[in-house]
């Protein structure tokens, strides 16, 4: 049996606000549209994504899916455009999922897929447990009994021959506000299978705030530390924190030197348990001669995204006499939270010296520390 997955992300979220789509908004490290194509994938051998392609592309990338296609202008012209993609790859199923759905409850997929075994189509749902009041005018009108009532989630599932004659049959209809509707306009009976109260549609910003609290729940916190010491050398400029600061003399070293970046850097790697910064940046390799350090940051703010993880926060020391670092430091928060993509607000650069005592305070040097806290999945 051959399982395709459709993955709709042609929405502008505007009940939602922003500038960027809310499915492209990034969740415990990730888009949020990432999340639920990594859920469906376990379940699917083709995912079909529907939206924008280059946003897709980012989200998505790393991940086996097929080219995306562009949406309509509702979400029945998407999924339409989704299937006609898919019609060619002949599957027997497919599961239409919202792309704001990102917790994919365990059980949920595999519970629609075992219905569609003897029904033609199968939703997720969740009874409805709140008194329903029917209101105008900002009054009461009636109370409406739940009993009976479910709240519709995805993804849904369909006999996927079944779902696409349905859809061409309704182009040009007014829009349903899913998939099962057409079927039930049919006469074509869907059947009911459990949903989750935490398989949450991000429709309003309160909403994100409990997707936050769901998918941080499951993190796991990793704590590194880094150290690093450059001496100071002539004719170099003097970097710290990715900020050129004027003086007399910069830092010795294979690279542009910035004792903070590496120092950083290394913390990172070790939240990580990735080994160091010589073991990715080679000091006995030439490409990496005089290099900008900001590469090397910019590298392990990448590989906690690899690892689906977050930066709570970093705090880096610089540790010196001279040059003085307190008049530069906003500019180096500013610029290290800038390289690793995250609030100014998780970025602490601060300055201290050693009292005068060892090559740090005769001026022979720099040297700094670093901690991070990163939160990985568990």
């Amino acid at each position: 049996m051959k399982i395709a997955a459709l993955l709709v992300a042609a929405g502008t979220g505007s009940r939602f606000g922003g500038e960027v789509p809310k499915q492209f908004l990034r969740l415990a490290g990730k888009p949020v549209m990432r999340h639920a194509a990594e859920a469906l994938l376990a379940h699917a051998e083709l995912l079909q994504p529907v939206g924008d392609a280059a946003l897709i592309a980012e989200a998505l990338a790393g991940l086996p899916h097929l080219p995306a296609v562009p949406g309509g202008a509702e979400r029945q012209d998407s999924v339409r455009a989704g299937l006609e993609a898919l019609a060619i790859h002949n599957p027997d199923i497919v599961l239409v999922h919202d792309a704001a759905r990102p917790n994919i409850c365990a059980g949920i997929a595999e519970a629609v897929i075992a219905a569609l075994a003897t029904h033609e189509g199968a939703i997720p749902a969740v009874p409805v447990s709140d008194t329903l009041k029917r209101g105008e005018n900002d009054f009461i009108t009636q109370t409406v009994p739940r009993a009976g009532l479910f709240r519709a989630q995805t993804p849904q599932g369909f006999r996927f021959d079944t779902l696409l004659r349905l859809h061409r049959a309704a182009a040009g209809s007014p829009a349903a506000t899913d998939d099962a509707a057409l079927l039930e306009s049919a006469r074509i009976a869907v059947a009911l299978t459990p949903g989750a109260e935490q398989n949450i549609k991000l429709t309003l910003p309160e909403d994100f705030v409990r997707l936050q609290s769901i998918f941080e729940g499951r993190m796991v916190p990793r704590i590194g530390t880094g150290f690093d010491v450059h001496a100071m050398e002539s004719g170099r400029k003097m970097v710290l924190c990715g900020i050129t600061v004027p003086f007399e003399k910069g830092l010795a070293g294979h690279s542009d030197a910035d004792v903070g970046i590496h120092a950083l850097c290394d913390a990172i790697y070790g939240a990580l348990a990735e080994g160091d910064i010589g073991r990715h940046f080679p000091p006995s390799e030439d490409t990496w001669k005089d290099a900008d350090s900001a590469r090397f940051l910019r590298h392990a703010a990448a590989r906690i995204a690899a690892r689906g993880g977050v930066l709570t926060n970093a705090d880096v020391t610089i540790i010196c006499e001279r040059p003085k670092i307190t008049p530069h430091a906003p500019a180096m928060r500013a610029r290290l939270a800038d390289l690793l993509g995250v609030e100014i607000d998780r970025i602490s650069v601060k300055a201290t010296t050693s009292e005068r005592l060892g090559f740090t305070g005769r001026g022979e040097g720099i040297a700094a520390q670093a901690s991070v806290i990163v939160m990985i999945p568990g």
